[in-house]
């Protein structure tokens, strides 16, 4: 389709030298229209418009949303047992946000393809330099105990999360870019949010995709297993701890009325009795499935499965201040034993993308993808071991957690660097003795010279970024500071602009590729298994999932 030079100039009058300069990207083929929805949604521009703007730039309508199927549904769910008390502000585990989502909403959703939605926020903006930005509130929202959402109760549920006696587990995203007392309300339906420095892609902090930050009434004091007060389609029914849940419609929702009259949750200790139960008709859903535990169901006909790329990776650090891997060119030899290929296809059943050794997943726009892809090359391992003084091999114990397909990619690793001498002990504990306090000193996780962690999805790679990687870095178990890194990454953050963005990209994946901190093998999919017949489920990689638009065939 040609260009409608009329209408872009039309659009282009209202807009700001940032906007605008995402429109010449698209216009110029700088960047793709999947990245333009993505960040022109990150930078407030609402859906419509974006696809206007794409219209008169050549690209064509964007498809249209499929039919809603028929209401009336009770939809059953299958999940992981919440690990602790539902609480807004310290729920740090898949079972319980998944609950907790079902009630209570965001101010934007963040999509499979990572554009950001509106949701109680109708719109958001950031000034001239990113440190302040301001979202504008949908107004007529109710609470389920029916008092209408305005900024007090969005400033209240963003200030119980970044203060730092509440002990939140949103901590991870909010320290050093939002503190208690900068979200600022300037009216009943506006809000600014006042940053401790620039921050491009601070409106994914507010999404879901950080999914402490749900907006519940101002005058919360706790106890949230008693009230499930949210502002979400569905409303409670009943909850009773390590069994289940189940929701109704709620029908003073501000939006769409959900499709089910009903939800009901299953809480499993395991995944293989969820598999039994969805094969045998009790549940139509579940929630996540590992894929190796998953093999029967990913090849049953009468089960759907819902794949989603994503950014989650099962990271390999190793400690760059002590011991063997303090070298460098150490490092480097044991990422080079991988064999990436073998990993996506045979551990992962072709349910995943190849990692190259920094947090830049395929799944982000802001990649640079011209940066070569790290190879298997044992010849180039032994050399570098040899430079390094270490052609002898050495042992060492590879510490890590008993999850998804971890152990089995542990072997895998233990296996391939045999072939440069190293001899690896594995070291494979239970969740909760991995992670222990999470601190430096009483963590296996944070104190082991070498381990592999699982990292959930994340829709921008913020967090990726800083936690691990920086020298101040809560989660730095691989002990690296780089002061270059440190002022790349920080850079990265600060950019509002996506080339600005990607061009520092490139700078970070390089370095990183020479530094060798951790290994990133692989970015596995998000699944999702339903049962044939079931429609409209929305899973994200966070482990949310929406069923307001979920249907029986």
């Amino acid at each position: 389709m040609s260009k409608n030079y009329r209408i872009l100039d039309l659009i282009r009058r209202g807009r700001t030298p940032l906007e605008n300069h995402l429109i010449d990207g698209l216009i110029d083929g700088r960047i793709s229209r999947r990245e333009f929805v993505r960040h022109g949604s990150l930078l407030g521009l609402s859906l419509p418009l974006l696809g206007r703007i794409g219209m008169a730039a050549g690209f064509g309508a964007a498809p249209s949303l499929a039919r809603a199927g028929a209401p009336g549904a009770t939809i059953r769910v299958g999940s992981s047992v919440p690990a602790a008390a539902i609480d807004p502000v310290t729920i740090a585990d898949a079972g319980g946000l998944l609950v907790m989502q079902q009630v209570a909403e965001f101010l934007c959703v963040d999509g499979p393809d990572l554009v950001l939605k509106p949701a109680l926020a109708e719109s958001w903006s950031p000034n001239t330099d990113g440190t302040v930005w301001t979202f504008k509130l949908r107004k007529g929202v109710k609470f389920h105990s029916g008092g209408e959402m305005k900024a007090d109760d969005v400033v209240a549920s963003i200030d119980r999360l970044a203060d730092p006696a509440n002990s939140s587990n949103a901590l991870s995203v909010f320290t050093g870019i939002l503190q208690k007392g900068a979200s600022k309300k300037v009216d009943d339906y506006t809000v600014e949010f006042h940053l401790d420095a620039p921050n491009g892609n601070f409106p994914y902090m507010l999404s879901s995709d950080n999914y402490n930050a749900v907006i519940i009434p101002a005058s919360y004091k706790g106890g949230y297993e008693q009230s499930f007060d949210g502002t979400g389609p569905f409303k409670l029914e009943k909850y009773t701890p390590k069994v289940g849940a189940s929701f109704v419609r709620n029908d003073d929702y501000w939006g769409e009325k959900a499709l089910p009259d009903r939800t009901e949750f299953t809480f499993f200790t395991d995944i293989q009795p969820q598999i039994l139960a969805l094969q045998g008709g009790q549940i139509d859903i579940i929630n996540q499935m590992p894929v190796l535990a998953g093999v029967a169901v990913l090849n049953d006909p009468n089960v759907d499965v819902i794949s989603l790329k994503s950014s989650a990776h099962q990271q390999l650090h190793m400690h760059c201040d002590e011991g063997p891997t303090k070298d460098a060119r150490v490092r480097r030899a044991i990422a080079l034993c991988l064999d990436r290929e073998k990993l996506a296809a045979g551990l992962m059943k072709g349910r995943s993308a190849l990692g190259n050794d920094s947090p830049f997943a395929p799944v982000y726009p802001s990649t640079d993808t011209s940066v070569p892809q790290r190879k298997q090359d044992i010849a180039q391992a032994k050399q570098l071991m040899e430079a390094a003084g270490a052609g002898q091999g050495f042992k060492m114990t590879l510490t890590t957690e008993r999850y998804l397909e971890i152990p089995e990619y542990a072997q895998l690793i233990q296996n391939w660097v045999k072939e440069i001498g190293i001899e690896l002990e594995l070291n494979i504990l239970d969740q909760s003795a991995y992670y222990g306090d999470a601190v430096f000193g009483k963590s296996n996780w944070l104190d082991s010279a070498m381990g592999i962690t699982d990292y959930g999805h994340r829709g921008v790679p913020n967090v990726y970024l800083a936690a691990p990687l920086k020298s101040d870095g809560t989660w730095n178990a691989a002990h690296f500071k780089n002061k270059d890194y440190d002022q790349m990454a920080a850079s990265y953050i600060a950019a509002l602009d996506l080339e600005a963005q990607k061009a520092t990209a490139g700078k970070i994946q390089k370095l990183l590729l020479e530094e060798t901190p951790a290994i990133f093998g692989y970015f596995y999919d998000y699944l999702t298994a339903t049962a044939k017949g079931v429609a409209g489920v929305q899973p994200t990689a966070m482990s949310q999932l929406f069923l307001e638009k979920a249907s029986k065939g």
